[in-house]
C-alpha cells in the first residue's frame, strides 16, 4: 500500500512532467516561429512565392500551439495552484506563449507582402532584408535556448541586443529611402520593404519581451527597460 510520502512524490513527478511539456510545446512552437522568420525573408530575397505561401500555411499551427499550451496551463492552474518559483514558471509560460504567436503573425505578414514585390525592386533592397531577417532570427534562437535553460545571464545579453536590432532597422530604413528618392519606380516595392523591416524590428520586441520574462522566471525580479544600455545616436 502506497504511504503519503509516495503519494506526494508521485504528485511532484506528474506536476513536473505537466510543466516539461508545456516548456517542450512552447521550444516547438518558438522552433516553427523561428523557421517562419527566416523562410519568409528568403522569400524575398529569391522572389520564391511558394516558400511564401508556405509560411502563410504554417500560422495556423502557431496559432494552434498557443491555443493548446493555454489549455494545458489553465489546467496546471485549476488543478495544482502554483506558488512562487512554480507560478512563476507558469505564468511566464503564458506570456511567452503570446509573444510567439505575434512573431509568428508578423512573420506571415511578410510573406504575405513579399508577393506583392514587382519587379523595380533591386537584390540590394531584398538582401537587406534577409540580412536583417538572421540577426531577428539568431536573437530568437538565443531567447529560446536562455528560455529552456532557465538562464538568466542570457535572457539579460538577449534584452540588452534589442538596440542592435534596432539599429540594423535604422540603417535599412535609410538605405531604402534612399533607393526610393534616387528611382521613383521603387517607390511601391521599397514600401513594402519598409513594411516588412518595421515588422522584423517589432520581432526583435517580442524576443526583448521574452528574455525580460525569462529573467522573472529565473529570479523573480524585474529588468528595468531605462536600464537597458543605448548606442549614441538612438
Amino acid at each position: 500500500m502506497n504511504g503519503p510520502n509516495t503519494t506526494t512524490e508521485n504528485m511532484i513527478s506528474s506536476f513536473t512532467d505537466e510543466l516539461e511539456q508545456i516548456a517542450s510545446d512552447l521550444l516547438r512552437m518558438g522552433g516553427i516561429a523561428e523557421s517562419m522568420i527566416l523562410d519568409a525573408c528568403e522569400a524575398v530575397s529569391k522572389d520564391d512565392k511558394a516558400l511564401a505561401q508556405r509560411v502563410v500555411a504554417q500560422d495556423p499551427e502557431v496559432d494552434a500551439l498557443e491555443a493548446d499550451v493555454e489549455k494545458q496551463i489553465m489546467v496546471v492552474i485549476a488543478k495544482r495552484q502554483p506558488t512562487a518559483q512554480d507560478l512563476r514558471t507558469v505564468m511566464s509560460a503564458l506570456k511567452v506563449a503570446g509573444e510567439l504567436e505575434r512573431v509568428g503573425d508578423l512573420s506571415r505578414n511578410i510573406a504575405k507582402r513579399s508577393m506583392e514585390l514587382d519587379d523595380n525592386l533591386g537584390n540590394a533592397m531584398r538582401n537587406g532584408i534577409m540580412r536583417m531577417g538572421r540577426a531577428v532570427s539568431r536573437q530568437l534562437n538565443d531567447v529560446l535556448d536562455a528560455y529552456s535553460a532557465n538562464d538568466e545571464i542570457a535572457a539579460r545579453t538577449v534584452w540588452e541586443g534589442d538596440d542592435d536590432i534596432d539599429q540594423f532597422y535604422n540603417s535599412l530604413f535609410r538605405e531604402m529611402m534612399t533607393y526610393m528618392i534616387e528611382d521613383p519606380r521603387t517607390i511601391s516595392a521599397g514600401a513594402h520593404i519598409l513594411f516588412m523591416a518595421k515588422n522584423l524590428e517589432r520581432v526583435g520586441d517580442h524576443c526583448t519581451n521574452i528574455a525580460e520574462f525569462v529573467h522573472f522566471q529565473a529570479t523573480g525580479s524585474y529588468l528595468i527597460p531605462s536600464e537597458r544600455p543605448k548606442s549614441p545616436n538612438v
